[in-house]
Formats: structure tokens, sequence, C-alpha cells
């Protein structure tokens, strides 16, 4: 059984930065996938970035391109996204996902095995 925990949520103001934390059990977390999705009150859950087993290998949503930064430390079995420049529309519970059925990054959330609890994310306008 894997358990991904999220932290690093929280209020900020628009144009601020957070980082995002993902902790994964699990003694295979280097060969898995790691996703993080987003879901905004009303709607759909939407993919925000993936990131590959090694690093090398990311993906994001136009949304984020050039704002966001998905990486992990496999010594640490935690992946992160940082964010920067935030907009109010950034505004969500923020999802982190573990995809151990390939090593590419695959953008849909039916893709995705196990699931953290989510961390909320406010942006201030």
């Amino acid at each position: 059984q894997v358990q991904l925990v999220e932290s690093g949520g929280g209020l900020v103001q628009a144009g601020g930065s957070l980082r995002l934390s993902c902790a994964a059990s699990g003694r295979t977390f280097s060969s898995w996938t790691m996703g993080w999705f987003r879901q905004a009150p009303g709607k759909e859950r939407e993919f925000v970035a993936g990131i590959g087993w090694s690093g090398g290998n990311t993906k994001y949503a136009d949304s984020v391109k050039g704002r966001f930064t998905i990486s992990r430390d496999n010594a640490k079995n935690t992946a992160y996204l940082q964010m920067n420049s935030l907009k109010p529309e950034d505004t969500a519970v923020y999802y982190c996902a573990v995809d151990q059925s390939t090593t590419l990054v695959f953008t849909r959330a039916v893709s995705y095995d196990y699931w953290g609890q989510g961390t909320q994310v406010t942006v201030s306008s």
C-alpha cells in the first residue's frame, strides 16, 4: 500500500510563492511517475505537472508553464511543486498522485493509482 502526504499549502497573496511537498511511503518510489493535480470548487480535477522516475521527464499544464516547477528527491521519497507568481485562479486543493505502471507522464487522473489527501492553496487578489 502506498501512502502520500502533501504539505506546504496555505494562503498567499497574488504574485507570491509556495512550495508543496509530497512524502511517499514505499520502497520503489524512485521508479514511480509522480503527478500533481488540483481541483477548484465546482470544477473537475485537472493535471498540473508530472515527473518521471529520473526527474528528467517533466510535463506541465499550459496554465502553469513558466511559473511552476516539479521536482523530486528519490533519496527522501519526496516530490515537490514550486509555485511562483501565483494567481487567484491557482486557488484549489492540490493533490499528489503516483502512477506505478509507467515511466511516462500522463495527464489523465485515471492513469494514477494512489492519491494523497490534498492540501489547500488559496491565492488572494
